[in-house]
């Protein structure tokens, strides 16, 4: 006989949630989640989630992306800002632009488009001496 623990049928609230789009599904329209999303098939619209974005091998987004990280091994075309880091492999194919913090990418990825990488600079601040020479330059730092 066998037995199934209810408690692992049960999933926990405060987990984020795991979205698909199937391979032979086609989505039209804007979507914003709090979970991660993976997509095997064809989204025409924005995308927007404080989770991960994975785009399998036949999967294709016709619009913009904005997530906390992103894997890409199918097609986007549209903008794509990833805060944390964006992994494109042998096979992703981006047409547009990218904003990211930190950006890896495989052999044979292909990218059409300009790339904003990294954190952002703050303004040039005085350095505070403890003693100097008079008529020496002041330093700055980041």
């Amino acid at each position: 006989m066998i037995q199934k623990n209810k408690s692992s049928m049960v999933s926990d609230p405060n987990e984020p949630a795991r979205n698909r789009i199937g391979q032979s599904t086609s989505l039209r329209g804007d979507v914003t989640s709090e979970g991660n999303f993976r997509i095997d098939g064809i989204l025409e619209g924005t995308i927007r989630t404080k989770g991960k974005v994975v785009i399998g091998p036949k999967g294709t987004i016709n619009g913009d992306v904005f997530c906390q990280n992103a894997d890409i091994e199918g097609t986007i075309k549209g903008k794509i800002t990833v805060d944390h880091l964006l992994t494109l492999k042998s096979s992703a194919k981006i047409h547009g632009d990218i904003i990211v913090n930190k950006l890896s990418i495989e052999p044979g990825a292909t990218f059409t488009g300009s790339c904003q990488m990294g954190a952002v600079i703050k303004d040039m601040k005085p350095v505070e001496k403890s003693s100097g020479a008079p008529g020496q330059k002041e330093e700055r730092s980041a």
